[in-house]
C-alpha cells in the first residue's frame, strides 16, 4: 500500500521572473520553491519558501522536478554531515537525486534539449526544489520505458548497489552474503539484485515485519538482530566458513560482529554508518587474525568520477529495472513542501522501502 499525502490535485504553477541589469550584464530570475535550510539541525529547519533561480550557466541544464528522491544521506546533510559529500554552508537546498523535464539549456550543452525527460543521483546539492540548475555531464537521459517517481527513488541507491555488488566485491553464483538493514531503501535493492545474481542473501532488520518485507525480496535468512546473532546465523547457514562480503550499513553497532561474519579473505564494504561512525579499526588485530580480511568505505563520487563510469553504471541500473530485476518499492510519497514529515518518518526507523517527494 502507498501512503499518499500529495491529495492528487494538480496545480498550474505561475511562473514569476525578475531581470537584474548591472552595467553591462543581465540575469534573468525565476522565482522558485524550496525546501530552503538557514540553520542546520532536525527536519524542522526545512522551510518551505521562494529560492530564487537564475539561467543556467553554459555547462548547465534547468530542469523542473517532477519527483525527488529521499535519501538517509539527507538526513546527515541537514544537519550538517558532510557525508558522502560536503555541505554548503546555509542557506541551502539539500537533495542529490531527482527526474524531470528539461525547461532550458546553457550555450555550451550538447546532447540535451529543452522537453528531455532526465535524471541525476549524485551532487551538487539541490534537489528540494520546483526547479533547479544542474550540470550537463552528470544528467543523465531517462530511457522512455521507466517510470519517473521509480527512478528518482533508486538512481542514487541503485547506481551504489550497481559498483557494491559487481565492483567493491564481485557477487558469484553460490556466494553467501549479508546485508545489513535488508528492509530498507537500499538493502531491498541489494536483496534483489544479489538474488538474481544467484546468492544467497542472510540480511539483518529490525523487526519482524520487516524480516517478511526483506525475505520478499529475496532475503533467503532475515535476522532480527534484536533476536538473535547474525555471526552466528551466518556460520549455521555456511557451515561454519563464513560469508564472502558484508554490506554494511550500520557501522558502530555492527562493524566487529560483520567482520567476524567473514570467511578468510572476505570483504566488508562499509557504506554506510546509521548508527554512528564505527570505532577504528587494527590492521592486524582486527584484519589480520581474522583472516586477511578486507575492508573499504566505497563511496559512489569514486565509482562514478568519470562519465564513462556514470553511463555504465546507470545502464546497467535502468536495465535491471527494464528486465524486473529491482523495484523501487515506494511505499511513502509526500508534496516536496512536507519534507519535513518524509524526514521525521525516515529518522523514526518505522519506514520500509523508499520515500519520493513531488512537486
Amino acid at each position: 500500500m502507498i501512503f499518499d499525502n500529495t491529495n492528487g490535485i494538480i496545480f498550474s504553477i505561475l511562473i514569476r521572473t525578475v531581470t537584474i541589469t548591472s552595467n553591462n550584464y543581465s540575469m534573468r530570475q525565476i522565482m522558485n520553491k524550496a525546501q530552503v535550510i538557514k540553520k542546520l539541525g532536525p527536519p524542522e529547519v526545512m522551510c518551505w519558501e521562494d529560492w530564487p533561480l537564475c539561467d543556467p550557466k553554459n555547462d548547465e541544464v534547468q530542469l523542473r522536478h517532477t519527483a525527488i528522491g529521499v535519501n538517509y544521506a539527507d538526513t546527515y546533510h541537514r544537519g550538517g554531515i558532510s557525508h558522502p559529500w560536503p555541505v554548503p554552508a546555509p542557506p541551502v537546498v539539500i537533495g542529490f537525486e531527482g527526474a524531470g523535464i528539461v525547461e532550458s539549456v546553457g550555450k555550451n550543452v550538447l546532447g540535451f534539449k529543452e522537453g528531455d525527460r532526465v535524471a541525476y543521483g549524485i551532487p551538487p546539492l539541490g534537489s528540494y526544489s520546483e526547479r533547479r540548475n544542474y550540470p550537463a555531464d552528470k544528467l543523465l537521459h531517462l530511457p522512455k520505458d521507466l517510470d519517473e517517481r521509480q527512478v528518482a527513488a533508486l538512481l542514487m541507491k541503485g547506481m551504489t548497489a550497481e559498483y557494491l555488488l559487481h565492483r567493491t566485491y564481485k557477487v558469484q553464483v553460490g556466494d553467501t552474503i549479508l546485508v545489513h538493514a535488508a528492509a530498507g531503501g537500499m538493502g531491498l535493492i541489494l536483496c534483489q539484485w544479489a538474488k538474481a545474481l544467484g546468492a544467497t542473501v542472510i540480511g539483518t532488520v529490525s523487526t519482524e515485519e520487516k524480516a517478511g518485507i526483506a525475505k520478499a525480496a529475496g532475503c533467503d535468512f532475515p535476522v532480527v538482530r534484536s533476536d538473535k546473532s547474525f555471526s552466528e546465523v551466518v556460520r549455521e547457514v555456511t557451515n561454519g566458513e563464513g560469508c564472502a562480503v558484508v554490506y554494511e550499513a550500520i557501522g558502530k553497532d555492527t562493524i566487529q560482529e560483520s567482520l567476524d561474519s567473514l570467511k578468510p579473505m572476505g570483504v566488508c564494504a562499509a557504506y554506510g554508518h546509521v548508527s554512528g561512525a564505527p570505532d577504528p579499526v587494527d590492521i592486524i588485530q582486527d584484519l589480520g587474525r581474522r583472516g586477511s580480511l578486507f575492508i573499504t568505505r566505497p563511496a559512489i563520487m569514486h565509482y562514478v568520477a568519470k562519465r564513462a563510469d556514470l553511463e555504465k553504471t546507470s545502464s546497467n541500473l535502468f536495465k535491471a529495472i527494464s528486465e524486473g530485476i529491482i523495484k523501487a518499492n515506494i511505499n511513502y510519497q509526500y508534496p516536496l513542501k512536507e519534507a519535513v514529515q518524509a524526514h521525521q518518518a525516515i529518522e523514526s526507523g518505522k519506514t520500509i522501502g523508499a520515500t519520493v517527494l513531488i512537486p
